[in-house]
């Protein structure tokens, strides 16, 4: 099995087991609020219900994004999965300004909680459960680096420290204070908001087509340098779309070297980058170095000449 199919089963394995994951809270949440009528529970019930519908959105897009070049899609599908982020993203600002609504009419119209001690007990079940799936689903992000799964697991983030909250206050609204119930739904709102930023930040860096990190950048430059031959290179472009790194550069070479050697060198750079981002696609052009030392206008005049 290959490297891409290895990844491409764990992502579809994480994609199933976020959607699984989704279904078990949405149903014991929804018991647990019709017995309690707690608006801290609405809320989180609410961004499961969400999240559930990310997950589909997530299994959808990486299949798409897995999709094997076409005649249509020459460099791929990957940028499907930064759309599916995307619209997680304001699927969950919507969930965001619901929740607030229903939190300022708890705290105009504040009321004791029933049945608290069973919303306890399923708060504190979804603790566990979202903690198992984002250890999976960390595993499956570290092999390899979907973003896809990347924005789920923030969800599910974000939803571990809402359970937890919404845990706390069932019990303290249960013994002293109904108006905590609404205040730990405004601060549940924060995180959502929070993962929105995060969420969008990434897609939009994907999709429109931002450079990689510094530190890539410079792992780059650094393996290119390090190949006897090199005297220098420029125009370094990268970008990211989905599981696959794009890297283009040009690569100075000494100027009486023939075709032959030059090709030897750049298959040798080429597979160094490999080495350091396996799943990418490499092209490099080959300059004599002399002509970097001509004039900017009259390098411009050869190269299209």
């Amino acid at each position: 099995m290959t490297i891409s199919e290895e990844h491409g089963k764990l992502m579809r394995r994480a994609t199933y087991a976020s959607a699984t994951v989704a279904v078990v809270l949405i149903a014991i949440k929804a018991v647990a609020w019709m017995w309690t009528d707690s608006v801290s529970l609405l809320a989180t019930l609410m961004d499961s219900s969400l999240d559930a519908l990310g997950s589909l959105l997530n299994m959808i897009a990486v299949h798409h994004a897995l999709s094997p070049a076409d005649r249509e899609h020459r460099f791929g599908h990957g940028k499907a999965e930064a759309l599916s982020g995307l619209a997680q993203a304001m699927f969950v600002a919507g969930s965001a300004l619901f929740i607030i609504l229903q939190a300022l009419r708890r705290l105009l119209h504040p009321h004791p909680l029933e049945m608290a001690i069973v919303g306890v007990g399923v708060m504190a079940a979804s603790v566990v459960i979202t903690m198992l799936l984002i250890a999976y689903q960390s595993m499956v992000v570290r092999k390899t680096g979907s973003l896809a799964i990347r924005a789920d697991s923030l969800h599910y983030r974000s939803d571990l420290y809402i359970n937890i909250g919404v845990l706390c206050s069932l019990l303290l609204s249960g013994m002293m204070w109904p108006s905590f119930d609404a205040l730990v739904a405004l601060g549940i709102v924060g995180f959502l908001i929070h993962s929105v930023w995060e969420i969008m930040r990434s897609a939009l860096h994907d999709l429109m087509d931002h450079e990689l990190s510094e530190d890539d950048r410079a792992c780059i430059k650094k393996a290119v340098y390090s190949y006897d031959g090199v005297r220098g290179m420029h125009d370094l472009r990268t970008r990211r779309s989905g599981l696959t790194t794009f890297i283009q550069l040009h690569l100075e070479l000494d100027d009486d070297i023939t075709l032959f050697q030059a090709h030897a060198i750049s298959d040798q750079v080429e597979a160094a980058l490999r080495a350091l981002f396996p799943q990418s696609e490499i092209l490099i052009h080959e300059d004599p170095a002399s002509l970097m030392e001509q004039p900017i206008g009259l390098q411009k005049e050869i190269h299209h000449g």
